[in-house]
């Protein structure tokens, strides 16, 4: 596992650049001692392994920016491409503290060695009030626009980038949708509608698409689910959760969604290791549901019917 004794570490994502998997997480500092204030103390961390279990830790990846800035008080989750230029990018979510951190953007830094990254000096992607919540403290405690993950169309037709967002009518606690971008060279984004309808879930944290045995499969994660009582018995309001769609983009229902039987993961990516076995990458609570800011070591998983098992 990948722990510190004098840092909470929490949301991670991977690069693999062909010899050594790059692992990039949320990470603050233990004091004080409370980690509900780790979010506003939050840095990116950089640390690399040939096993994904026995971590080299590196210098921190990426700050919030100088004042003043859209990114300037926090730094969230993301993930990395690489470019057709050989470049590497970070897609990341950002908040200012002018704006108290309520309104969350998307933008990105670009890295030639996966080591030292530059912010690009481009727009944020942010959310589009045709389909999309903004801020609304009546609703929702912020303006959820963040955790992008970005992966190439399976046409060869530019970009997408999967986005956890909530629509702007519904239920409150049932708002959650799959947000969607496009692009044609990875700078310039064009706001989508949603790949979900919202009604199952408050927020889908940290989706990812990926193809498992030929079976697209949508994974995110939830702390809010809004499901009938038949699934909801006995597996809490926290978990990773998957669903199979007919294709990459979808179309995807988070009500059919599974969650994977393990309570404790949370934020999990999936990867693939060298031999090509699927692993679920993530943090962990403790069995009374506490936050322990942890990553666990990888938890192997196989596609069954949509569904991880």
């Amino acid at each position: 596992m990948l722990r510190f004794d004098d840092r909470w570490v929490w949301d991670s994502w991977l690069a693999d650049d062909g010899e050594r998997y790059h692992l990039f997480y949320l990470q603050a500092p233990r004091s004080p001692s409370s980690p509900d204030l780790r979010h506003f103390r939050v840095s990116i961390g950089h640390a690399v392994s040939r096993d994904l279990s026995s971590w080299e830790v590196l210098p921190t990846a990426l700050r919030p920016a100088p004042s003043p800035r859209w990114d300037d008080y926090t730094t969230w989750t993301g993930s990395v491409v690489r470019a057709p230029d050989g470049r590497w990018l970070m897609f990341y979510t950002g908040t200012s503290r002018a704006e108290d951190g309520l309104i969350q953007r998307i933008g990105a830094a670009a890295s030639t060695d996966l080591l030292t990254w530059q912010r690009l000096d481009t727009p944020p992607v942010e959310a589009d009030t045709r389909w999309y919540e903004r801020l609304d403290l009546a609703s929702w405690p912020d303006e959820a626009w963040r955790d992008p993950y970005v992966f190439p169309d399976p046409e060869g037709d530019g970009w997408h980038m999967l986005i956890t967002a909530r629509a702007h009518d519904g239920p409150p606690d049932r708002r959650g949708v799959i947000g969607h971008a496009r692009s044609n060279d990875l700078l310039t984004w064009e706001v989508q509608p949603p790949l979900t309808d919202p009604g199952t879930f408050g927020h889908l944290e940290v989706p990812q698409v990926v193809n498992m045995a030929s079976q697209p499969v949508l994974v995110f994660s939830c702390h809010r689910a809004q499901i009938p009582a038949e699934r909801r018995a006995g597996v809490g309001s926290r978990g990773v959760w998957s669903v199979a769609a007919p294709t990459l983009l979808g179309p995807f229902d988070p009500g059919r969604a599974t969650v994977f039987d393990h309570p404790s993961l949370y934020a999990a990516r999936l990867i693939r290791d060298r031999s090509r076995q699927w692993n679920l990458l993530g943090f962990r609570y403790d069995e009374d549901g506490a936050f322990i800011g942890e990553i666990a070591d990888p938890i192997p998983v196989e596609e069954v019917s949509g569904a991880l098992k």
